[in-house]
């Protein structure tokens, strides 16, 4: 075997290795973002689990869409949306969709 064809079988072999790591830190990321940065933020929004705190972002928020709808927040807006998400939390499946993407651009990008 020549120098040659041993350096390109390490930097092949380098790739791969590269390729999985890119892989493994992108779902470690996606998942952790998806479930400890979302709810955090959600929740700093003030959509908690008891529902919306007074006197925060998610309070302006309602009120806002409340005045909008004629005195209630419709279903499927952002502001009910977020509530869900603040009293029951990120779902499994939205939490390996996110993963699943957060791996394929950590592949990229690593």
């Amino acid at each position: 075997m020549s120098i040659f064809m041993f350096q390109t079988l390490v930097i092949s072999k380098n790739s791969e290795i590269m390729g999985l790591l890119g892989l493994a830190v992108g779902a470690l990321v996606g998942a952790g973002t998806v479930t400890v940065g979302v709810p955090l933020v959600v929740g700093a929004l003030g959509f908690t689990t008891a529902g919306i705190a007074g006197g925060t972002i998610a309070s302006s928020m309602m009120s806002a869409a409340a005045i909008a709808n004629g005195g209630g927040v419709a279903a499927g807006t952002a502001v009910a949306a977020l509530q869900s998400l603040g009293a029951a939390g990120v779902s499994t499946a939205v939490s390996a969709a996110a993963s699943g993407v957060a791996a394929a651009i950590g592949a990229i990008l690593f």
